[in-house]
């Protein structure tokens, strides 16, 4: 009985520490970012090494794009005019980002979100860690990057 009760405070605790996402956070969003892992939905991670792919978002409001850009060795980023518009939604069960592009529609639940990190769950609960990134200059030719 007494383990029974530890049991259910301890799960309780874990269920109560989800990150609240609010409006305000969304803003984080903006800029380069690097897949860190991927969790599969039976626990197994997949971790990234060094990325020469990041996701570029730029959002203001509610509404934004995601681009895949690509790193340069002088630190700038190759991209194409290749996007996906992003709709940022807020329910009683998540927040959630809507993708959409002429070819397909789908959403991801924002599960937390810092400065420097954040998480995405899709619909085949497949968790994406992220991590801030920027540009890096290989070619140490002593230009500044942007």
């Amino acid at each position: 009985m007494k383990n029974t009760f530890m049991i259910l405070v301890v799960s309780l605790l874990f269920v109560s520490c989800k990150q609240e996402i609010k409006p305000a956070d969304i803003s984080k969003l903006n800029g380069y970012w690097e897949i860190e892992k991927v969790v599969f939905d039976k626990g197994e991670e997949k971790a990234y090494g060094m990325n020469e792919n990041f996701d570029y978002f730029q959002i203001k409001g509610t509404k934004g794009t995601r681009t895949k850009v690509m790193a340069q060795l002088d630190g700038t980023f190759l991209t194409t005019d290749t996007f996906e518009n992003v709709s940022v939604r807020f329910t009683d069960k998540g927040t959630f980002l809507d993708y959409k592009t002429d070819y397909a529609k789908w959403s991801e639940e924002l599960i937390s979100i810092s400065d420097e990190v954040f998480v995405v769950k899709n619909d085949q609960n497949k968790e994406y860690h992220y991590k801030k990134s920027g540009p890096v200059n290989l070619l140490n030719d002593g230009k500044k990057t942007k």
